[in-house]
């Protein structure tokens, strides 16, 4: 199995503040990446800062998502992507990469990926929160962190 897992956190709506990221090749991870992400005009809700426990003061001196756009196109590009609950952070890859006027079709990516919440979801699995599958599956998580968020849906699509 080769694919890419990503997970973003955002700051507001769509707006990104850490990616993470885990590249797969023949079901072995070969490779992470995570960053923080400046959102537009540094700002964020009071309500994600509660999720994920990242302030505007983590990210003031934190590159743009189209700084960051460049490590993030080399790891998906062509690849089959996967995501838990893949509509949001395909929204968030998308809109982020709209507003910086970067064309979404020079990924080379399906219109949509491939979702544990999905496949967790047809295997019978209540609820399907990336905390659920992973103590049902055994995952060690720490929610809400970009990198360990990716790389659990990682484990958990190489485990479908």
């Amino acid at each position: 199995m080769t694919f890419t897992a990503i997970d973003f956190e955002t700051a507001t709506g769509y707006h990104p503040c850490s990616v993470g990221i885990v590249t797969v090749e023949n079901g072995i991870i070969v490779d992470e990446f995570v960053t923080l992400i400046k959102p537009p005009n540094n700002l964020y809700s009071p309500f994600t800062i509660q999720v994920h426990g990242i302030y505007p003061r983590d990210t003031v001196n934190a590159k743009s998502f189209a700084q960051v756009y460049p490590e993030i196109q080399k790891r998906l590009q062509n690849r089959v992507v996967v995501a838990h609950n893949e509509s949001f952070d395909r929204n968030v890859l998308a809109k982020s990469m709209a507003l910086y006027n970067l064309d979404y079709a020079d990924l080379n990516i399906a219109s949509r990926w491939e979702c544990t919440v999905k496949i967790y979801r047809a295997k019978g699995l209540k609820p399907t929160k990336l905390s659920d599958c992973c103590r049902e599956m055994n995952i060690s998580l720490n929610h809400h962190e970009a990198l360990s968020d990716a790389r659990a849906c990682a484990k958990l699509y190489l485990m479908k």
